[in-house]
Formats: C-alpha cells, structure tokens, sequence
C-alpha cells in the first residue's frame, strides 16, 4: 500500500497558479466592498474575546433571512476583514449577511471554535427575522456542517430556521488531519477528531444540505464532500453534491460576490 501524505493532500496554495496571492486580493476586495455600504454593522460583539466579533450587511430592503457566512483557514488563520465582499450576492437578493471572526487555534481546540459558532449564530438570529442559511468555506464548511450534528451547539428555536447549510469545499471528517504538521496547532486527538467529524455524527435537521465544491480541487477536497453525502444520504431529507468546474479551493467561494451565479441562487433556495 502507498503511504498517503497527508500534508501534501490537505495543500492548497501550492498547486493553485499564483496561490500565495488571494488573501491580499481578498483583503483588498473585502475592504472596498465594506466602504461602498450604506448599512452595516461593524464589530458586533458576541463574546469577550477580541475575536469574537461579527460585521452585520444589511440589504436595501427588510431582509428575506440571514445568511451566516464562516471562513476558512484550517481554523488557524484569517478573520473577517477578509470576506466582506462575499456579502454581496446574497445582500443584492434581499438577505443580511454576518460574518464572523472567531478566536483560532492553537489558542482553543476546533472544539471550542465549534461552540463559538453556535453562540455567534445565536446572537445573529436575534438581530434579523426569518429564515437562517448557514455556509462556510472549507474550515468553515465544517463549522455550519457541525451545527446541524447531535448534539448541536445551537438551541432548537435557532437550529429550526435554518433552512439551508452550505458547505463549500468543507472538511467532514477531521482524522487523517492527525497526521499532519498542522495538526502541532491543532492539536487534535482521535476521540476529538471523531467527535468533530460530521460525517461520522448523527445529523438532526430538516434543512438541505448542499456540499459545493470546485472540479480543481485537491482530490481529498472532493472526497469529503462524497464522504458527508454518502453518510448523510439515507438520515437528511437532501443532501446533494455540486462540482463547480473550473473551479479551486482559492476561487470557488468567488461567485458568492455574484447575486446571479449558481453558488448564490442555491445559498438562497432560487435555483
């Protein structure tokens, strides 16, 4: 048998045509879209942690729902200065949008990143009515895929509005994340590596249950979105797959700027 690296197969940047440049570009393109709105909420506090902050984007009109959008960065990088633009789609469909910072590894477990999310969610459901859309780009993925698992950091009033849980080059099951180098911040065990892998948790929502994903991706990205189907096919009502073509890890989440793309019609049940 070949050994799997497993560094090699959770990389992102080094096999994406000038990788190491996106965040800037995100940086960049998060910082206009936050100067060109009317309304938005920065820096809403949701715990006493400086991280734990959310920004607020409002819509022209009285919001259709909320959309809570989580970031990436294997739970170890990044805040959310840099996805504000990703906003856009859904704030021109008519919805608000919040985004959260959360405090990262190795500073708590993926763990307590879990139960920060919940209370961040909570906290954004109180400020806008309606139905809820959870989506959350790779780390991300896991963490809005997470909230729909037994037991769920979210209270039942909150977990029933969720209406849809989008998971866009999400990671589903967190074990051969043990055998990476990353894994010397992560700090991951087995027991909570299984604890925290959706795709091995029982599912406990009515809400659909789409895995999006870019037809360039690493090959192990594509496998955790197979992975999570095929766990969750006979114990959700929908769970669907989706392979963007043409699309990797670093510009999948991209179209979400676009209220007409097909990743901003299905976040929104329009397609």
């Amino acid at each position: 048998m070949t050994k799997v690296d497993w560094d090699e197969a959770f990389a992102n940047a080094a096999y994406i045509k000038d990788g190491n440049t996106y965040p800037d570009r995100w940086r960049r393109s998060a910082t206009a879209f936050v100067a060109d709105q009317e309304r938005v909420d920065l820096n809403v506090s949701y715990g006493p942690h400086l991280r734990q902050k959310f920004d607020l984007f409002w819509p022209g009109t009285e919001p259709d729902g909320l959309v809570v959008f989580v970031h990436g960065g294997y739970w170890l990088d990044f805040d959310k200065s840099y996805w504000s633009h990703l906003a856009g789609g859904a704030c021109k469909k008519g919805w608000a949008v919040a985004i959260p910072s959360y405090v990262l590894a190795p500073e708590v477990k993926i763990s307590e990143i879990t139960q920060m999310i919940g209370v961040a969610i909570e906290k954004c459901a109180e400020l806008v009515d309606g139905p809820i859309v959870l989506v959350g780009h790779s780390a991300g993925g896991h963490l809005v895929t997470r909230m729909a698992c037994d037991p769920s950091p979210l209270q039942d009033r909150v977990r029933a509005r969720v209406s849809r849980v989008v998971s866009i080059s999400g990671l589903h099951d967190l074990r051969n994340l043990i055998q990476t180098q990353m894994n010397e911040q992560l700090q991951l065990d087995l027991d909570e590596a299984t604890a925290e892998s959706v795709a091995l948790q029982t599912p406990i929502t009515t809400a659909e249950i789409i895995c999006w994903v870019g037809a360039q991706e690493r090959p192990e990205f594509l496998s955790q979105a197979l992975v999570l189907q095929d766990a969750w096919k006979n114990r959700v009502a929908d769970i669907q797959v989706v392979v963007e073509p043409r699309r990797h890890h670093f510009d999948v989440i991209g179209s979400l700027t676009n209220p007409m793309s097909p990743l901003s019609l299905a976040l929104i049940g329009a397609m």
